[in-house]
């Protein structure tokens, strides 16, 4: 299994505070089945900066000390970036890390709004030859309060990650809800863990895939899974949940 969101590189932003810490989460993620994890530290999200090359030398160390402790887990690059108007000029520095190298990039939205300029953004970044993925829309309450705005953003091309633990309740009901409503109406296509530690925020990705698996069967967890391994690649992922897979029809998600 892969893990394309998580918080695990030590000492860089509110996830993993040690390396320790970095340890103790590796050893959980592979109890949990996951062999390959992308670590995605948050960036200019008002606290933390995490560029480039920086995430690349901490992966390289944590690879490192995971090989030394016999723990059989890859970690790749990635980041965690906090939607902002600079961040094409940024791109075009070299200062911005895409998912593995790949042409997918993690976009966060505050967890309040969506900025005005969100939708020429995501363009604008498509142009450039990425696949934007905005990341646990389901937390964002502007987007639950009026889903059609994901609608629209997934319409125009951007894909959607959102989070196990909010997929098994530990965020509560209506997240839980909304969530599986993003499933049901085709507007996601990523599970991941958004793992910041091994108390309050670990992995929780096989109680996601058992909640997805009682609810519409174990195609769909194939798909989820599935899609992340096609990002490790760099390889074109499912947009849409293909016929095979039957699902319900959300009246009033958009």
């Amino acid at each position: 299994m892969v893990d394309i969101h998580c918080h695990i590189l030590p000492n860089v932003d509110d996830g993993s505070q040690s390396l320790a810490d970095s340890i103790a989460m590796a050893k959980m993620a592979v109890s949990e089945g996951i062999h390959t994890i992308i670590a995605t530290p948050h960036h200019k999200n008002g606290k933390y900066e995490n560029t480039k090359m920086g995430i690349l030398e901490q992966v390289a160390h944590l690879s490192e000390e995971l090989q030394n402790a016999n723990i059989n887990l890859r970690i790749l690059p990635g980041q965690e970036v906090r939607i902002y108007g600079d961040l094409l000029e940024d791109l075009q520095k070299d200062e911005i890390l895409s998912l593995n190298h790949s042409k997918y990039l993690f976009i966060e939205l505050p967890s309040g709004h969506v900025p005005r300029y969100t939708e020429q953004l995501l363009f604008d970044i498509q142009m450039k030859g990425l696949v934007p993925i905005i990341v646990h829309p389901e937390r964002n309450q502007e987007l639950i309060e009026q889903p059609e705005k994901l609608y629209q953003l997934v319409k125009k091309g951007a894909l959607t990650q959102i989070t196990a633990s909010s997929v098994a309740g530990y965020f509560g009901k209506n997240i839980k809800k909304f969530s599986l409503q993003l499933i049901d109406a085709n507007l996601t296509h990523f599970v991941s863990s958004d793992a910041h530690n091994i108390s309050n925020r670990s992995f929780k990705m096989l109680e996601a895939f058992e909640t997805i698996e009682k609810k519409y069967g174990m195609d769909m967890v194939y798909l989820f899974r599935e899609n992340a391994e096609l990002l490790v690649s760099g390889k074109n992922v499912y947009k849409e949940i293909p016929d095979r897979i039957k699902r319900k029809k959300v009246l009033g998600i958009f």
